[in-house]
């Protein structure tokens, strides 16, 4: 995979704290696209073909990842924090983490778990863990040391990063592949991708707060006003907890997210992106998901939009670590390419009447 995707796992980005991650996504737009737009929220995207009289497609990752902020300083100096996404606390215990400063400086911190020595004797018994009642101990004598180390209430708490390759080459294991990968991806089209090479005009890019209630995708498409958009997002694999059919696996392809929740497929998109993918031999697999994606929210914009999720199967998204497979990063990479060369006047609205 391109080296660009482990620039951005390792940059740190929860909701509302995405600046690093945009600053690198406009540095590698600009060089590859004819103009930069930034909605008032912070996303980001780079257009392609801006003048062309077709239909507007819009391709978006998130740029934020799950994480917690500061909300106190107990006088014994361990970190109060609540969380910024969905995640649970059992996940986070005994996990190292980073307070990440103003100025970027990462703190270093690991999340309080009682040891079971400590429980020996007494009526106390492990249990279920609320992600707000987790303290960081970033090894400070008192709450007067938190803040002499930089701790201030309201500074991002990101999991502390340990990119690893694993043995067989083929899986990778980082924070933030939700939905960095996402991200990276936009990047790529934006580098690779011509206006020769369009029938449509193309904007790619990614969003802000998705993991906070899809905000930033409202607001984005509230700006662009695509006729199409693509939701490129890391969706959760149950195939090493004994998942169904439509659980999603490692290694067989993107995930093609015929019902969520929150967005049942368009049913011309999900022929056309089938038709697409069956042509090229493209592995794909039917995905149901219990979460929502940003196409949620642009489904319902401007009188209502064609939306589809392109998802990247990943194995323990919302924890400190997640895993992806290359092979599948290879066939996202393959469908994406071909139906955003595929869009122009005629397939649009072929798409919109097979409703």
């Amino acid at each position: 995979m391109d080296k660009l995707y482990r620039d951005l796992v390792d940059l740190p980005g929860a909701p509302s704290f995405e600046k690093p991650i945009r600053d690198y996504m406009r540095t590698q737009l600009e060089p590859h696209v004819e103009e930069i737009i930034e909605g008032r929220l912070g996303s980001i995207f780079g257009v392609i073909n801006k003048d062309f009289d077709g239909p507007k497609v819009m391709i978006a990752g998130h740029m934020d990842e799950v994480g917690g902020i500061v909300t106190g300083i107990n006088k014994n100096g361990l970190i109060k924090m609540t969380n910024l996404g969905g995640m649970h606390g059992n996940v986070f215990l005994s996990q190292h983490v980073d307070i990440i400063t103003d100025d970027l400086e990462k703190i270093p911190g690991v999340t309080a778990s009682k040891p079971p020595h400590l429980l020996r004797g007494t009526d106390e018994k492990p249990t279920d863990i609320k992600f707000n009642d987790l303290l960081v101990d970033i090894g400070a004598n008192n709450d007067d040391h938190a803040k002499e180390l930089g701790v201030r209430v309201g500074q991002q708490v990101v999991a502390r990063n340990h990119y690893t390759v694993s043995k067989d080459g083929e899986k990778i294991f980082s924070k933030a592949w939700d939905d960095r990968f996402g991200c990276g991806m936009a990047l790529e089209i934006a580098r690779d991708t011509k206006k020769e090479d369009l029938k449509c005009q193309l904007y790619t890019g990614a969003t802000v707060q998705e993991e906070v209630g899809l905000r930033g995708a409202k607001t984005a498409a509230g700006l662009i006003k695509p006729d199409v958009f693509i939701a490129i997002d890391c969706s959760p694999c149950a195939d090493s907890f004994d998942g169904d059919d439509v659980s999603g696996k490692i290694g067989e392809g993107f995930l093609l997210r015929f019902y969520d929740p929150s967005a049942i497929m368009h049913q011309g998109m999900k022929q056309f992106i089938i038709n697409a993918a069956e042509e090229d031999g493209i592995k794909y697999q039917y995905y149901k998901s219990m979460g929502g994606t940003d196409a949620a929210r642009v489904q319902l914009a401007n009188g209502g939009t064609l939306v589809a999720t392109i998802g990247m199967p990943a194995r323990y998204i919302h924890s400190t670590t997640s895993m992806i497979s290359t092979k599948d990063y290879q066939e996202v990479k393959k469908i994406v390419y071909k139906i955003i060369r595929m869009f122009d006047a005629k397939t649009v609205d072929q798409i919109k009447q097979n409703v």
